[in-house]
């Protein structure tokens, strides 16, 4: 098995990437709007990409948070809010608050769960601040660490309430960003103290099964490298500071906060601590070239795999989901509008 998460091209597997994936054997695959069609073809894909690995319990991911982060759209998908749509709810009544943010994501899942989708990259765990770049904004729960903690295992217990896995994101923390990572690299000056806010909620959420990690970097902790590639802060804060024992991916390798050939950044990033590396695109040049340059996983990687797998229902393409589903998103309505 191959360390990556791979994206596809289109709406079907080509020939060149049925060979390809069946040689190299991806731990995983993502799929973007770009491999969505409906449902029927977007359950024929996920059932094609399980019986070509032979795993049932294969991840097959999504960035479907809610809010402007979808890529399962309406009219044939429901419409979910983003994060900090709870936040005021929670504020007013703890309790409604927890109840209509796991309401949300049980819904959502249900969505994903029916086509064969098992892991949505969701929750967003960063703690924004003041005149940070809106690249999470309102994808975040709240200002507050605390509430972003709570909110989040809402969002966690929503998720596998409906079949699906959650990937707690962007450990260490993206809120103090002033730049867009997908167009240029983050550099955060904050001092250790503030750094320490920003961790709460990934100490809070360290039993989560997976983690994605950012393309910032946090002078205090390492000025020369990005968490991504650093192997100080991988080591030092995510594994020891923060707690994380769970499979840790990459973020996407081909944002622009990241230079340099992707087969090395794909093994700088192993050499680094992460488990697996993501690259989101579905070019075949760069999905070789990162297999090329990568080694065979650690030990403790094939660990993770196996706990990974282990926690993945096998998905369901032929459960009824509609009632269940509009009783879910009707209470939340009720709750978020008292």
């Amino acid at each position: 098995m191959t360390p990556v998460i791979f994206g596809l091209e289109g709406l079907s597997l080509s020939r060149i990437e049925r060979d390809f994936f069946k040689e190299t054997r991806p731990f995983g695959f993502i799929l973007f709007g770009r491999n969505i069609a409906d449902r029927q073809q977007l359950q024929r894909l996920t059932g094609e990409l399980r019986a070509l690995t032979g795993n049932d319990q294969l991840p097959v991911l999504i960035d479907q948070e809610g809010g402007r982060v979808a890529r399962m759209q309406a009219p044939q998908w429901a419409t979910y809010p983003p994060a900090a749509t709870f936040e005021a709810l929670y504020r007013r009544n703890r309790e409604w608050g927890l109840e209509a943010c796991t309401l949300n994501y049980e819904a959502l899942a249900l969505d994903l769960a029916e086509v064969g989708l098992s892991v949505a990259c969701a929750p967003v765990l960063d703690v924004p601040v003041m005149n940070a770049h809106d690249v999470i904004g309102d994808r975040a729960f709240s200002q507050d660490s605390s509430s972003v903690a709570a909110l989040g295992r809402a969002c966690l217990a929503g998720l596998s309430a409906g079949g699906v896995e959650g990937v707690i994101k962007h450990i260490p923390g993206h809120g103090r960003s002033v730049v867009d990572s997908h167009l240029e690299l983050p550099r955060v000056v904050a001092d250790q103290t503030e750094l320490e806010r920003d961790l709460g909620p990934f100490k809070a959420l360290n039993d989560a099964s997976m983690a994605m990690t950012a393309h910032v970097i946090y002078e205090a902790w390492d000025s020369q490298h990005c968490a991504t590639l650093s192997e100080d802060v991988i080591g030092r804060v995510i594994r020891r500071t923060v707690g994380f024992d769970g499979l840790l991916m990459t973020d996407d390798l081909d944002m622009k906060a990241l230079s340099g050939d992707i087969g090395d950044l794909a093994a700088q990033s192993q050499a680094a601590g992460c488990d697996v590396v993501l690259n989101c695109w579905g070019k075949m040049n760069d999905m070789e070239s990162i297999v090329k340059k990568m080694r065979s996983p650690t030990p403790q990687t094939l660990t993770r795999m196996r706990r990974v797998n282990d926690c993945l229902a096998k998905a369901s393409s032929s459960v009824t989901i509609s009632e269940r589903q509009r009783a879910l998103t009707a209470r939340r309505d009720a709750l978020l509008a008292s």
